[in-house]
């Protein structure tokens, strides 16, 4: 993440897709669809490249990545509107700024998407909690968040649909998943613990870094969440003075998750490791939420630990 502004025992369910370029918007609409459509698809998809019907990237089908000039573009962009807010320019930080609004007016088309993606039923569940990136902010669709590139991973390692409950929110910081997704998770759990909880917040802390307060906040999830919650660091943030915050962060992250025992996803060299080649072509046109390729590099460093759970659940599944 770049912050510019401070700020299988069951086999897998196959499906075949004929040029990806050709068959794009018929993927994405499959990608989009319930379960029951998905299947569907596999007597009526043309003959071509094979995919899961769940997810195209976990079949070996790497998402494709930003241009680096359009990368280049939007971190002059962002850089830009850094600049005119310093000097008051506001007509030149609008122009600049323009990719991070139309972003953010994504926010309630995404809450929604989950909302209805919220309707799967299924054996397996699993809760998200998070900020902007469990929700999917960058991605071409929600769904294509690592929250949902995790579903449908988990969908095709089980051969049958599973229960999504996404409360992440963009924008969130730690303070405000204390205040808004804490008490929603409660409900949840109180009713069934799912199979698969993951975190991953803290990200909009940076901004306006208050150490204890994020201390605190994070030892008050970690109290309500399951011990076999899977916690993420923060990502790479790529700028030395946001970075020495994350640094921070995460050292205080791991501490905390290992007096609990919990499992932390090593996000940060997963996401530094990316480089400058990652920086031009992996992050939306903000310049600072992943992309659809940048977010399958989440998934993948969630997915070993995430595996070990949906292992276990299917073999309860088939007891």
């Amino acid at each position: 993440m770049i912050c510019l502004k401070g700020r299988a025992s069951c086999a897998p369910l196959l499906i075949t897709v004929a040029p990806l370029r050709q068959y794009g918007a018929q993927r994405d609409a499959l990608h989009r669809a319930p379960w029951s459509v998905r299947r569907a698809a596999v007597a009526t998809t043309p003959i071509g490249v094979r995919v899961f019907a769940t997810s195209v990237d976990y079949a070996g089908q790497v998402l494709p990545a930003h241009s680096p000039a359009l990368g280049a573009k939007a971190l002059a962009l962002s850089a830009t509107a850094n600049l005119a807010r310093m000097l008051e320019q506001e007509a030149l930080f609008e122009r600049a700024n323009r990719p991070l609004m139309e972003l953010a007016e994504m926010q309630p088309v995404t809450a929604a998407w989950w909302r209805e993606r919220r309707k799967q039923a299924g054996e397996f569940h699993y809760l998200a909690l998070g900020d902007s990136t469990a929700q999917g902010i960058g991605a071409s669709v929600p769904g294509r968040s690592y929250v949902g590139q995790l579903a449908d991973r988990i969908e095709a390692q089980l051969g049958e649909p599973i229960a999504v409950t996404n409360l992440g929110v963009s924008g969130a910081p730690t303070r405000l998943c204390v205040r808004d997704q804490l008490p929603r998770a409660e409900k949840v759990l109180a009713k069934r613990k799912p199979d698969l909880v993951t975190l991953a917040i803290g990200a909009n802390d940076i901004a306006e870094w208050e150490p204890r307060a994020f201390h605190r906040n994070l030892i008050t999830i970690l109290d309500v969440l399951p011990p076999d919650t899977i916690v993420s660091e923060l990502p790479c943030f790529h700028l030395p003075w946001n970075d020495r915050k994350v640094l921070e962060a995460n050292r205080m992250l791991r501490t905390i998750a290992a007096a609990r025992g919990l499992t932390v996803v090593p996000l940060y060299a997963a996401t530094r490791a990316r480089g400058v080649k990652g920086i031009l072509t992996e992050f939306a046109g903000d310049a600072f939420h992943p992309n659809d390729r940048g977010y399958e590099i989440w998934a993948d460093t969630f997915w070993p630990p995430v595996r070990a759970h949906v292992e276990s659940a299917r073999a309860r599944i088939a007891t």
